[in-house]
């Protein structure tokens, strides 16, 4: 668990399904936030299950943001490759524009360091200047890295940012 001055970052419990998946599924979320459309929502409940055991799991990155006893998004690994991870973020839009992002993100970029991985790597949508915000005020830099991903019938340029540990 990982207290901030406003939010506590830790595993989800089996209550926090629903809330998962209503952020999942949130259509401002699903702009930028890489999600499938669930059809039933049993698939996305089955989704949400998986998320809360992959925050059980020690062996990745999955990690609950409350604000008191409400979740507020979450934090995830996206990939791992040797001390570098890549994290994924979402916070949900009535709590966005608030500095939530920016002090959970940057809380668990210090938790990483501490568990020895040497370099944190984020993306986003070259369009998504929120997050790209978020990313520099955590202290992270652009790298060369980019992608083009088709998602939800639009090309979107995807540029990294990266921070190394001390």
């Amino acid at each position: 668990m990982i207290q901030t001055k406003r939010l506590t970052i830790k595993s989800f419990s089996e209550e926090d399904a629903e809330e998962i998946f209503r952020i999942m599924t949130n259509e401002t979320v699903k702009q930028t936030y890489l999600v499938p459309d669930f059809s039933p929502k049993e698939q996305g409940l089955k989704t949400a299950n998986h998320i809360i055991a992959l925050s059980h799991d020690s062996k990745h990155c999955v990690l609950g943001v409350y604000l008191g006893e409400d979740l507020i998004g979450f934090l995830n690994d996206v990939e791992m490759e040797n001390d570098a991870i890549e994290m994924g973020y979402v916070i949900a839009p009535a709590y966005q524009n608030q500095g939530y992002a920016t002090e959970a993100f940057g809380a668990v970029i210090e938790h990483l360091f501490s568990r020895g991985f040497r370099e944190v790597i984020a993306g986003a949508f070259a369009e998504n200047l929120s997050s790209i915000r978020v990313m520099e005020k955590c202290g992270m830099q652009r790298i060369a890295k980019r992608a083009d991903i088709e998602y939800r019938g639009k090309l979107h340029r995807c540029v990294y940012y990266a921070v190394k540990a001390d």
